[in-house]
């Protein structure tokens, strides 16, 4: 019979496995994990050439983003808005809200609650996507914010801002309250109105079938027929708080909507 053959090094398969960093875990044929560098069978070591592993790629993180707002209504915020009022529903047929002021800062442009979160009144039935005349019904969606006035004098506003007795406002609302006041103080929402204007000014470009006249003013204690309204205090603050040049928006509907 020939002589045996030489004992041939042990054939070794090698499985990387990632221990902190760049750690090695090797398997080798006799089905041991071992550590060194080295697999050993019947006492002779095999040298092992060790593979580096590459960590995953960091990914910078984006700005942080309004919450509750989901990416339809985050992508209709203008890109050069720094400032956006977020009216959020508290249901779709409610008419309560809660407004809560951000604005973009620092240099990833985060955007962080400023101010807020206050009461608000939306209209008596709630919420819409299509906003009709007579329907009682807020609109949803994005609008700029470019235009103001009141009874009262300007309190201190960037906007143009028209004072008037055709601010006065009359009459009582659905639950009674008297409206008195309601109008002392006015942001008109750019839906379906001629931006640059005052707030007074009756232009519909959707035509009147769709309604306007929408503004943020004073709260009267009760719904309201398509408007938003807030406490006087947080009306003068936001007149006094917003910045044209920021192209400042509000973001206004019911939470569902405003997470699409």
């Amino acid at each position: 019979m020939p002589p045996p053959s030489p004992i041939a090094p042990p054939r070794t398969s090698l499985r990387p496995y990632a221990l902190g960093v760049a750690a090695l875990c090797v398997l080798v044929a006799t089905g041991g994990c071992g550590g060194g560098g080295e697999g050993v069978r019947e006492g002779k070591s095999v040298a092992v050439r060790e593979v580096p592993v590459s960590a995953p790629p960091v990914r910078a993180a984006g700005p942080r983003e309004i919450p509750g707002l989901g990416p339809r209504t985050r992508a209709r915020i203008p890109d050069g808005s720094r400032q956006a009022l977020v009216v959020t529903g508290e249901a779709r047929d409610a008419d309560r809200s809660t407004a809560v002021l951000y604005a973009r800062q620092g240099r990833t442009a985060d955007w962080r609650a400023v101010s807020g979160p206050w009461p608000a009144h939306n209209a008596l039935r709630g919420w819409t996507d299509h906003h009709r005349q007579g329907d009682l019904r807020s609109p949803v969606g994005v609008f700029g914010l470019t235009d103001a006035g009141g009874l009262f004098p300007d309190p201190g506003t960037d906007f143009p801002y028209d004072r008037g007795p055709a601010f006065r406002a009359r009459g009582t609302g659905f639950e009674g309250e008297s409206l008195d006041g309601s109008f002392d103080y006015v942001i008109a929402v750019n839906y379906n109105r001629r931006p640059g204007t005052t707030p007074l000014d009756w232009t519909r470009p959707l035509g009147a079938g769709r309604g306007g006249g929408i503004w943020l003013h004073v709260d009267h204690g009760g719904p309201t027929q398509g408007c938003v309204s807030l406490p006087r205090a947080r009306m003068k603050e936001l007149l006094r708080t917003l910045e044209p040049d920021g192209k400042p928006v509000v973001v206004m509907g019911d939470a569902a909507a405003l997470g699409r």
